[in-house]
């Protein structure tokens, strides 16, 4: 099989964590160089791999289809379209930029070039995502009337990161994760309403969100805190056929942070099984079992796609879809209203 090389714009957590690892572990994919300020710090982790200053430098390399853009938010954009228009696919870091206008600029230079552009939405390979997704398939809650989804954390001490400094704060960095899930298994609501606020002293931007979106006969709520001590609650969903609780996160960020590799074992085992009540019989509850989550699925297909084999994984419509979804909730928070789409 040919390799695809790859160029990794950016070594923070997302590169170290997210691409490096599962680029270097996808068969038919290579990782070539990556671009960094910080040469010591790939090569701790990626003894001979080629390091460039400048994402200039990367699209001179010689062997790279495939950029990844890791770089902050607000230069996603740039960094993305100045890749297609060198004729290479493009995998963009979530939120694929900070705003719906540039968003459609890439959307369009990808178009203009006849490069694939994706995005990194890997929570929709998630233990606990691909259990839930399992049980609407089997029909085991009927008709969802109330989706409850959160992403909540105990970090009482702000980090002077750009992550937390930015318009939008955790709306902007875990949002997107959620948005993103509830758009795959609902589609667009027809209005949305946003409550941000900044919980924890000293936050220079919000930290604190609470969205609900509309539906017909369905409520979405999107939650995410920072000041949670008891963080456990992921999902909690009602249907006419019954519900399901879920508690606790997928492990594989955690574990691969820890030093695990894509491949292991044990990888993407999720050991919190959840709660379903049966609507023919409310005094009853069972545990179930978790599929296991796999980000590697994210990237064989993506490997697949650009060899022309497959779909695009995550198509850049269904992430505009998402960044018209985070721009009306900051309308939202803005004006107090609820926004219509």
């Amino acid at each position: 099989m040919t390799q695809i090389g790859v160029g990794l714009v950016g070594f923070g957590l997302s590169g170290r964590v997210f691409h490096a690892p599962f680029v270097e572990a996808t068969e038919g994919l290579a990782l070539r160089a990556i671009v960094s300020s910080d040469p010591a710090k790939v090569h701790d982790r990626l003894p001979g791999m080629a390091v460039v200053p400048s994402v200039e430098a990367l699209l001179a390399e010689p062997g790279i289809e495939l950029v990844i853009v890791a770089s902050p938010d607000d230069l996603h954009a740039d960094h993305a379209i100045a890749a297609l228009d060198a004729g290479k696919h493009v995998l963009v870091e979530k939120p694929v930029a900070t705003t719906l206008g540039d968003a459609q600029r890439m959307r369009d230079a990808a178009q203009r070039t006849g490069r694939m552009l994706t995005v990194f939405q890997n929570r929709r390979w998630d233990a606990d995502f691909l259990t839930l997704k399992r049980m609407i398939g089997e029909d085991l809650l009927g008709e969802i009337v109330h989706f409850e989804s959160h992403f909540d954390r105990w970090k009482p001490d702000v980090p002077e990161r750009w992550k937390d400094a930015r318009e939008g704060g955790s709306w902007f960095d875990l949002g997107p994760h959620l948005v993103d899930q509830a758009l795959c298994l609902f589609g667009m609501p027809d209005a949305m309403t946003l409550d941000l606020a900044s919980m924890r002293e000293g936050s220079p931007a919000p930290d604190w969100f609470h969205a609900v979106l509309r539906y017909p006969n369905r409520r979405v709520v999107l939650h995410s805190s920072k000041l949670c001590a008891d963080d456990g609650l992921r999902f909690a969903v009602h249907g006419t056929g019954g519900s399901w609780i879920k508690h606790g996160l997928d492990t594989q960020e955690p574990a691969i942070v820890g030093g695990a590799q894509p491949g292991d074992a044990d990888l993407g085992v999720d050991p919190i099984p959840g709660t379903y009540t049966p609507a023919s019989d409310i005094h009853s509850h069972g545990e179930v079992p978790n599929e296991r989550g796999d980000y590697r699925l994210f990237w064989n297909a993506l490997a697949s796609a650009i060899r022309g084999d497959g779909p695009n994984p995550v198509g850049i419509e269904q992430a505009l879809d998402t960044m018209k979804v985070l721009e009306a909730g900051m309308r939202s928070a803005k004006s107090g209203a609820t926004v219509a789409f």
